[in-house]
This record gives structure tokens, sequence and C-alpha cells, in this order.
């Protein structure tokens, strides 16, 4: 094999090579698939958490700084416990279920409390006449879940107006 034959072009680069030398192309290879694939995230990460720290305004656009409500973060949250509720579903064909709630109020007010205590009465009534009239397939999966949810908040900030509850948390759930 002559001279002119032993020289061909680097699969990797472009670049003349020895026929013979298929080593330094690999390790070529594998130094260019090192510096993309490792390399290039690391400068990346790096470049953001430097805006991040210089506090460019761009940042927080990217999800690169502190979140744009510290102040919803430092303020005290209170919970209210409800009272046991167990009611008969609406029926579903011959059998009769029964739901079994235990229900958490969560608010960042502290005098919402003052106001739910003696507005408990009408609270548990409009949960009671909503909750019966439901059936069971209307609380399958996590979107009967939601839906539950925001009814009986929607429900409970109307009864405690101009105060709010920001959130209903179920402690239990229990459909028999």
């Amino acid at each position: 094999m002559s001279r002119a034959e032993a020289i061909s072009d680097d699969e990797d680069g472009g670049e003349l090579v020895a026929a013979g030398d298929t080593r330094t192309g690999r390790a070529r290879g594998r130094a260019r698939s090192l510096i993309l694939y490792v390399g290039l995230p690391l400068l990346l990460m790096g470049g953001g958490g430097g805006l991040w720290l210089a506090g460019w305004p761009g940042a927080e656009l990217l999800g690169l700084g502190p979140s744009a409500e510290p102040s919803a973060q430092a303020r005290p949250v209170v919970f209210h416990d409800l009272p046991e509720i167990l009611v008969n579903l609406s029926r579903d064909g011959d059998r009769i279920h029964y739901l079994k709630l235990k229900v958490s109020l969560e608010t960042s007010d502290p005098s919402v409390s003052e106001v739910l205590d003696p507005m408990m009465p009408r609270i548990m009534d409009v949960f009671q006449v909503y909750l019966r009239e439901l059936r069971p397939g209307d609380l399958e999966g996590s979107a009967g879940i939601y839906r539950l949810k925001s009814e009986l908040l929607r429900r409970i900030n109307l009864i405690i107006e101009p105060k709010e509850v920001d959130r209903i948390l179920f402690r239990e759930i229990i459909i028999q």
C-alpha cells in the first residue's frame, strides 16, 4: 500500500490521519462527546447560577432566581379542623354508599378562625346538603376529588366573606 492510500479523512473531525492510526480518532471522538455531554451542561448551569447570584433581572423569568413572592412564604399559616362529616351519597342503583370526610381549612389570616366558629352550623349545613347530592362516580379519581375540594372551598368562602379560606385539606376520605 502506498503512502497516498494510507491517508484518509478522519470521520470525526475531517482531519487527515494515517489509516492504521484509528486510536487517535476514537480518542478525539470520546473527548468531543465528553465536552458535549458533560462540559457544556456544566458551563450552562454555572452561567445560570452566576446570573442568579449577580441579580440579573431576566434570571427570574428563566426560573433561575428567587421566587417572585417572598412575602407569601413568610406569612403564617393557620389550620382549622372541621368536625367529622358522615353522609349517605345519592343512590347509585340499589346499593347505599356513605362518605366520611375529615377536613382542615388552611388560611393565612388568623382572624378567619374567629369568623369560622360562629358560622360552623351554617358551614356544616351547606357541606351536608352538597355532599348528599353526590354519587360515588362523582368522587372517582383525582379529578373528582379536585372538584369536591373546589366546590367546598367556594361554598365556605361565600359564607364567611369578606374573609377567605385559602385551601381545603382532606385529612381522611372514605367512600363505602
